[in-house]
């Protein structure tokens, strides 16, 4: 059976296999910090894994059984590892390293017991103090041979003896990774540079194409077009990860920008681009869906469209059914990139952020009912708006002194045009879209973070508007018509136990249901502000809720929880419908379709979660649907989800 591998961090990270059609089939606990790399044995026989600098111990195990066959410690930093074409031996190359290990010597001291591995190191003479940062166990002809590149662009041969043979130079500022075929050798380089080599004498034969430039406008490409040519003035995201398919002759690339590009390789000189997909490469704050109009001529974008936000300083719109006449050159999911500022290093998994507190990006979205604007709040203060009609910037406001936590528009039925935004600063900002956005008044209710504020549906004067925070408040204000125009007054007051993580209104908009880091959901009226009922939150009872969301029809809401994962509960009822995980990272937002369809998260872990298990009832019809930074989830119902995080938590740094 085909099996794949997934490898985490944290305390007592795991290693797990699994079916190509989700199954887990296999797992082991070995390391204690985490997992730095791992390689199946070429008969899929064995799985050798390496753990981080702090637990510096390589375990062979036997993946069927669950049993760890060899095991023994490394004193460098490791960073990849190969099998051999015959399986006796794997190298594993790091921090001036390179190791071989004879699995087969190691098995015959075996005596029903965890063995010692047996290691010799590699001959390194010159280059003992480099950083080899890919390692490949040659193929064919060359399967007594080994490969290694170093991070300074050196391709090295060793030969059956462990001894450096022969090098080359990449001609390139750095290199990350290779794959090798019986008759190439794939050298992943800085700019999206990747160099081909014969495997029997380092001879260079080609460079294959360099991907999209780190910046491009996806409306300037044509779906049936080649690459954009190559810019002298361009950058382009480094090559981080190969892999080479022997069978159907195809190389995947994966760059620090987070883009994956499938190559067909069959002719090096004449390669073609089969697939390619752009995602974000930081922490994925918030998502907001486009809304359903009335009137659909006056809608600015197809339908099933949604905006995403990251630390990378982009917007992206995406679409979960495929438009006609909306395809680009570089993604079949994702219609427009927004950015936002020139730097393109924040586009990149190592650029530097900016701000004196290293902080950079957009933190959370917000769309106008009438689908005509886009709100964004930046991790600086900044507040925004862009007109959808041309994804053009309209205003920016110097909103706040800290970080926008959340952003809501006043609902077409309460009469009125007004966005709210809310701080770590504690202030709430209410603005005028009929006055171009000028500031209507302040609110300063809260002692800490807000982590959440919404409009009621109520028709003016009657305008309502709740918030809740880290103060464990939870307060309830009421608009009046004044001569200066509308104002807020506080109309309750409620303090929890707990604290306040996140809220969404029910479909009716009358009640507002709160997430509570006691893992419960409490339903409270907006007009009288007294609890309605308490529903439970979580299928565990470890960690803190941290998302709430209802879904468009008021049938279900979501909820998210520190432990990473996603439940469906029963409005009414209170009863588990489905529960969902696959994230490596706490949930940072969440969406439902308008149509009830399809469920979109979005994590700090900026990577797709091919691990994703959904255990559904038997009401509820599940598909997984993977993004490299978000899952999407089909539902026969759904509700959608907004983008607050409590107070203190950090980006995510995997």
């Amino acid at each position: 059976c085909l099996t794949c591998f997934t490898n985490t961090s944290g305390h007592m990270p795991c290693v797990r296999v699994w079916e190509v059609n989700g199954v887990q089939v296999a797992e082991v606990q070995s390391h204690k910090y985490g997992v730095s790399c791992v390689a199946f044995s070429t008969n899929s026989c064995y799985i050798v894994s390496v753990g981080y600098q702090h637990d510096m111990t390589v375990s062979v195990w036997d993946w069927r059984k669950g049993s760890i066959i060899a095991s023994n410690k490394v004193s460098s930093r490791v960073f990849a590892v190969s099998f051999s074409q015959d399986n006796s031996y794997f190298v594993t190359a790091g921090n001036r390293h390179v190791r071989f290990w004879y699995l087969d010597a190691s098995k015959e001291r075996r005596v029903n017991s965890t063995v010692p591995l047996i290691g010799r190191s590699g001959l390194l003479g010159d280059h003992r103090n480099s950083v080899f940062c890919g390692v490949c166990c040659g193929r064919g002809l060359m399967a007594s041979s080994t490969y290694c590149i170093t991070s300074s662009g050196l391709l090295c041969l060793f030969n059956s003896g462990r001894q450096l043979e022969a090098w080359v130079n990449l001609k390139t500022t750095s290199a990350s990774c290779l794959a090798i075929s019986d008759d190439f050798i794939f050298c992943g380089c800085a700019d999206g540079v990747i160099r081909v080599f014969g495997p029997s004498n380092l001879q260079y034969i080609t460079t294959l194409h360099q991907p999209h430039r780190l910046g491009v406008d996806l409306t300037q490409s044509v779906q049936h077009g080649s690459l954009l040519p190559a810019s002298p003035d361009a950058q382009y995201p480094d090559t981080l990860a190969l892999t080479f398919d022997p069978t159907a002759q195809h190389l995947t690339c994966v760059y620090n920008d987070h883009s994956v590009y499938v190559w067909d390789v069959k002719d090096v000189r004449n390669v073609r681009k089969l697939y390619s997909a752009l995602y974000h490469s930081n922490c994925v704050w918030s998502v907001e869906v486009y809304p359903e109009l009335s009137d659909v001529s006056q809608a600015c974008l197809p339908p099933s469209s949604f905006f995403t936000c990251s630390s990378d300083n982009t917007i992206r719109l995406w679409h979960t059914d495929p438009p006609t006449g909306h395809r680009n050159l570089y993604s079949n999911d994702l219609l427009r990139i927004l950015y936002v500022g020139e730097n393109t290093q924040h586009l990149q998994a190592e650029g530097e952020a900016a701000g004196a507190d290293g902080k950079a990006g957009i933190r959370v979205l917000g769309i106008s009912p009438d689908g005509q604007h886009l709100a964004a709040g930046d991790r600086c203060g900044n507040l925004r708006i862009f007109g959808l009609e041309f994804l053009d910037e309209l205003v920016k406001i110097e909103a706040h002194d800290l970080e926008v936590l959340c952003l809501d528009f006043s609902p077409k039925s309460t009469g009125v045009k007004l966005l709210a935004s809310a701080s770590r600063d504690r202030l709430i900002h209410v603005f005028n879209l009929e006055k171009n956005f000028s500031l209507e008044q302040t609110l300063n209710d809260h002692s800490a973070s807000i982590t959440a504020v919404k409009f009621s549906g109520n028709r003016s004067p009657e305008v309502r508007m709740v918030s809740c925070g880290a103060d464990k408040s939870i307060y309830f204000q009421t608009a009046e018509q004044t001569v200066e125009g509308l104002s807020f007054s506080r109309s309750h007051h409620v303090v929890e136990k707990a604290t306040l993580y996140d809220m969404d209104l029910d479909s009716s908009r009358t009640h507002v249901a709160i997430a509570c880091q006691d893992r419960n959901v409490r339903v409270y009226n907006l007009e009288t502000g007294k609890l309605k009922k308490c529903l439970k939150g979580s299928s565990s009872d470890e960690g803190a809720l941290l998302k709430v969301q209802m879904d468009p029809s008021g049938t279900f809401f979501a909820t998210s929880c520190s432990d990473k994962n996603i439940t469906i509960f029963d409005y009414e009822t209170g009863e588990c419908v489905a529960t969902l995980f696959g994230h490596s990272e706490i949930i940072t937002s969440m969406r439902f379709s308008q149509d009830c369809r399809h469920l979109i998260t979005v994590s700090g872990d900026r990577s797709s979660s091919n691990n994703t298990k959904t255990q559904p009832a038997e009401n509820i019809n599940t598909q997984h649907y993977m993004f490299l930074l978000n899952i999407t989830c089909k539902h026969s119902h759904e509700p959608s989800t907004e983008q607050n995080t409590p107070s203190g938590v950090a980006q995510s740094e995997s």
